[in-house]
């Protein structure tokens, strides 16, 4: 089975290099400045300038203005767009059509009803990334990039319109698992590869890459 990987959160040139040396599919830029991993436009610029053309580049939004996405994109090329907070079905399809580039949605996952709600998003959304949901009494939440997974087998032959990343807590631990309860065919992690939040490990990145490209 071919599993793609998405290394997310990166900002660094070392991190993006570990990413795409490794075989990374797509890699994420955070553009949500409460994060640890906010990158400025003209600092993504520069990590992306030289991206293999073979590697997608996905901006990570959390219900971002329209300017906030175009001021974005006139310093940065960006493939993807990664909508990670409450944007709805109707707001995705719009940020689409606006700005002419496809749409990772993220769906937060708790409990069955949640997966149940990624259909709505079938006829907007590109992909769907299901992600872990913070417990609403969890201090300094960020909208994804917790550390945190959900049960995985709620995603346990389950099927969908559109291609979809599982997320949430996975490292190079777990993620053999998790896919193979999960169905999943492409993944994507940030915290999992990390020293401290907003701190990328070149050499845990290649570990996790090298663990699912052998699988």
């Amino acid at each position: 089975m071919t599993v793609s990987a998405k290394i997310c959160g990166l900002n660094t040139q070392e991190s993006v290099a570990a990413a795409v040396s490794g075989g990374a599919d797509f890699i994420g830029i955070v553009f949500y400045p409460p994060s640890p991993r906010y990158v400025p436009p003209e600092q993504a610029a520069a990590l992306i300038r030289t991206l293999p053309s073979s590697v997608t580049s996905v901006g990570l939004f959390a219900d971002a203005s329209d300017d906030v996405i175009s001021e974005s994109l006139k310093s940065v090329r960006l493939d993807m767009l990664q909508l990670h907070g409450n944007e709805s079905p109707d707001r995705v399809r719009e940020l689409r059509e606006m700005f002419g580039r496809k749409t990772i949605k993220a769906i937060k996952v708790e409990t069955a009803a949640d997966v149940e709600a990624a259909g709505v998003y079938d006829d907007s959304a590109d992909w769907l990334l299901f992600d872990a949901k913070p417990p609403k009494d969890m201090t300094g939440a960020l909208p994804g990039g917790n550390a945190l997974a959900f049960d995985w087998h709620l995603l346990e032959d389950r099927s969908w319109k559109k291609p979809w990343m599982l997320s949430g807590g996975l490292n190079v631990e777990n993620v053999v698992e998790a896919i193979s309860i999960s169905g999943a065919t492409a993944v994507d992690v940030s915290s999992g590869v990390e020293d401290q939040p907003g701190f990328k490990n070149p050499s845990m990145i290649a570990t996790f890459l090298s663990t699912i490209k052998t699988l």
